[in-house]
């Protein structure tokens, strides 16, 4: 297989794995998958080296993870994805889903180019990408109605620290290895979602701040 697939590879090998992908999604995959193939040559973004290995072990979160977000009952209107790296989950996720404006918050800025080259070349509706530290972020981006993590951070230690950076009925979306509905202060768990990999299982917990009803 070429390292820059064409959309209709990128078709065959995710039906391969369950999911049936519009022309349109499998055209953006393909260019993100290219340009991710390209760049981590140079920078090393991500552990996997080629696009079907990128594929069929980073890419599926995105796309259960976007199932997940469509079944809320209130879509948010801002979501800050913190220590975005090479723009996983979210650039993969906004071909999916689309609601709100979408930032991809990254403090490195070689990773922060990448994504603004991704971004750019795919053409993705409301997605910012933001080189700074969580932070340092503007009081405009402490408003979040949802913040997605992965592997950021510790998921107690992001809960803590995050506060600040949400909206008053706000909420935190940690992807994990664990099922574990332990929380902390001041959050209640929404949903536990438990999905497949390559083989193994991982979980989306949702947290809330407070205990709201979605």
């Amino acid at each position: 297989m070429n390292s820059h697939p064409e959309a209709r590879e990128v078709a065959l090998r995710a039906q391969g794995l369950g999911r049936v992908l519009t022309d349109d999604q499998a055209r953006l995959l393909s260019v993100y998958l290219g340009l991710l193939v390209k760049w981590n040559v140079r920078m090393n973004l991500v552990g996997p080296s080629t696009w079907t290995e990128i594929l069929d072990t980073l890419i599926q979160d995105s796309w259960h993870l976007a199932d997940l977000l469509h079944t809320l009952r209130t879509q948010p209107a801002q979501t800050l994805d913190l220590g975005a790296g090479a723009g996983l989950p979210g650039i993969p996720l906004r071909v999916f889903w689309q609601s709100g404006e979408y930032c991809l918050v990254e403090p490195r800025q070689k990773r922060a180019i990448f994504m603004e080259q991704a971004v750019a070349h795919m053409k993705l509706p409301l997605t910012k990408v933001i080189c700074a530290r969580m932070e340092a972020l503007p009081p405009a981006r402490r408003e979040a109605d949802l913040i997605v993590s992965r592997a950021f951070m510790p998921w107690r230690k992001l809960l803590a620290e995050v506060r600040s950076c949400l909206a008053p009925q706000g909420r935190v979306l940690v992807m994990s290895n664990e099922s574990s509905t332990d929380t902390v202060d001041g959050y209640s768990l929404e949903l536990v979602r438990e999905y497949p990999v390559a083989g193994k299982k991982r979980y989306f917990r949702l947290f809330a701040l407070g205990g709201h009803d979605f």
